[in-house]
């Protein structure tokens, strides 16, 4: 199913032209009309879906997008929660500096 498929190899000799050769059109000869493609028949079975397994599908598809949206809301929170926590030292400190310098 994967392999390569490689064109046949062209078995005729070739030639090794030490003189110029002349070209010559070959004749020209009414084409009939090409033939309509035809979609390919895939082997694949076809997957059907009962009115059960779609509400079993659509059911699992909303409790992902609600454990990943909890995940990203818990990831935000705690990036808030160090921020202000950040903050909050970074004040106190200034704060403790300042009393120190003071005579």
């Amino acid at each position: 199913m994967f392999t390569p498929k490689y064109p046949p190899q062209d078995t005729a000799p070739r030639a090794t032209a030490t003189a110029p050769t002349a070209y010559t059109p070959a004749p020209v000869q009414p084409s009939a009309p090409a033939p309509v493609p035809v979609a390919p028949v895939s082997n694949r079975p076809t997957v059907q879906l009962t009115p059960g397994s779609a509400l079993a599908l659509a059911a699992g598809g909303g409790a992902v997008v609600l454990v990943v949206g909890a995940v990203l809301v818990s990831l935000l929170l705690a990036v808030a929660i160090t921020g202000v926590s950040v903050a909050v030292v970074a004040v106190v400190l200034r704060l403790l500096i300042k009393d120190l310098h003071k005579p």
